[in-house]
């Protein structure tokens, strides 16, 4: 009898032992499966195009003032987690906040020769839109304006922007390219405050963007300038190099290079890059 219950509580103790190993293995595939599954699950907060949340600044030329605020609303909304703010100002005001490190992560100028002189502080430009130039008038063209050679009658009240802001150059341009001489009543800091003067009857006329002067319809007409006399604009986007959110400004300035960028970009009346 002694040896048979030797035997019995031997087999007990083996069998116990071997049953430990079993349990512990069938656990860890359990749990090892569990986490498989959570880890193959994408976050919810990812955006959906898989640019990177972020708040950015963009500093953008006044002529895009209508349009951006629109592109930027449809911007944040594929992009959950993501804000744009935008700073407008003429082109050499940007170019005056870049040189002078103003906190910021992209810039959109309204000519490629005031981003060309800010290569040091920016990444590689890209073109994204361009435009033309017209004469708005009051509403009615009450002065009868038909032409860039009316422009020099000295009875005619006509603004310009300043030489150094970019429609300020090119309203120069295509008017020494005419020989006309105009003498403005005042040389405006950007487009914005040309076409000001003219919604408030404080001038008779003034060149301003295509774009522009369809933002006002109800209270400017715009007279357009052939081709051949005309200049084209181009708006090329860049990244700043100072930004403190570079992958995110990388994301902003190629969607705006988009079909659905574009698309509201040409809504406006912007050409194509």
């Amino acid at each position: 009898m002694s040896l048979l219950l030797t035997r019995r509580r031997t087999a007990a103790v083996l069998t116990a032992a071997l049953l430990v190993p079993l349990a512990a293995c069938g656990n860890d595939g359990s749990d090892t499966e569990k986490d498989s599954a959570a880890g193959a699950k994408p976050s919810d907060s990812a955006p959906a195009s898989g640019a990177p949340a972020a708040e950015l600044t963009v500093l953008a030329a006044a002529s895009l003032t209508d349009v951006f605020k629109e592109a930027g609303a449809a911007y944040e909304k594929e992009n959950p987690g993501t804000k744009v703010t935008f700073s407008f100002a003429g082109s050499q005001e940007l170019a005056a906040q870049v040189k002078q490190g103003a906190p910021a992560d992209a810039l959109v100028t309204a000519d490629t020769k005031t981003m060309d002189g800010l290569s040091a502080e920016t990444g590689t430009p890209t073109v994204i839109a361009k435009n033309r130039l017209v004469i708005a008038v009051g509403e009615g063209n009450p002065e009868k304006v038909g032409s860039l050679k009316d422009l020099a009658d000295t009875k005619l009240k006509v603004v310009l922007a300043a030489p150094e802001v970019p429609v300020g150059r090119y309203s120069k341009q295509i008017l020494d390219a005419q020989k006309i001489e105009v003498k403005p009543v005042s040389q405006e800091p950007n487009v914005r405050a040309v076409l000001s003067k003219v919604e408030l009857g404080e001038a008779d006329a003034g060149l301003v963007y295509k774009t522009d002067a369809e933002t006002a319809p109800d209270k400017v007409d715009a007279i357009d300038i052939p081709d051949a006399e005309n200049a084209v604009a181009s708006y090329p986007a860049a990244t700043l190099k100072a930004s403190k959110h570079s992958e995110a400004a990388a994301a902003f300035v190629a969607w705006l290079s988009t079909p659905a960028a574009q698309k509201i970009l040409q809504g406006a009346g912007f050409q194509q890059p």
